[in-house]
């Protein structure tokens, strides 16, 4: 079957590509948390923090009966995780029918896969096709970090809070013109950092 022909959207975007999906997950298993981090950190720009080094890792026993849902949840029960894991936890297993790989699954082992989660806001979502309208619901915070790295990677030097106006600028223009890509670059050449950095760069030649 094509993905196309699916009766779902649960391949659309980039939370339905397989790299992803490796990328986020151990060589054995999926990681929900790693999954959720991945999404706060380079969808959105929200920086996870470290865990805290009196913090013992997250493992399961192969002879384990818990689910990794359940697992995670005994984790949480610690204030000192449960700050980032309620944050992180909840976008990953909208995703936990992806497996290492990024095939489809609607069973992990013996048990059904359970997609549904919650965030601390209050919003109730399941599977990938639940989290794209959370995250498009989140669309300028999106923009916001896609016009950051895009500034960024065109200037070839890390940002500063100087470039936080031009930034600013060129994102209420792309939402302006419809969220569109070419406007996106448009700005970004027509800025004032872009076009200084060029001048400097004449100069010195």
């Amino acid at each position: 079957m094509c993905i196309r022909d699916r009766p779902d959207d649960r391949r659309g975007g980039v939370l339905g590509m397989g790299g992803v999906h490796m990328v986020t997950s151990y060589p054995t298993r999926t990681s929900p948390v790693l999954r959720g981090g991945w999404i706060l950190e380079t969808m959105l720009g929200v920086r996870v923090p470290s865990p805290p080094p009196n913090v013992p890792e997250i493992k399961r026993s192969r002879n384990s009966k818990l689910s990794t849902r359940e697992i995670l949840r005994k984790h949480r029960e610690a204030p000192s995780c449960a700050a980032c894991h309620n944050l992180m936890d909840p976008l990953g297993f909208a995703l936990d029918n992806f497996d290492v790989l990024g095939r489809w699954r609607d069973q992990e082992g013996k048990a059904e896969i359970d997609a549904s989660a919650s965030l601390p806001s209050g919003e109730e979502f399941a599977g990938p096709e639940g989290l794209r309208q959370v995250l498009i619901s989140r669309k300028k915070q999106f923009l916001h970090h896609l016009t950051r790295k895009m500034l960024g990677y065109a200037l070839g030097r890390s940002l500063t809070d100087a470039d936080d106006c031009t930034i600013q600028k060129i994102a209420e223009k792309v939402e302006q013109e419809n969220y569109q890509s070419r406007t996106l670059v448009r700005e970004i050449v027509l800025s004032l950092p872009f076009r200084y950095q060029q001048d400097i760069e004449n100069m010195v030649e």
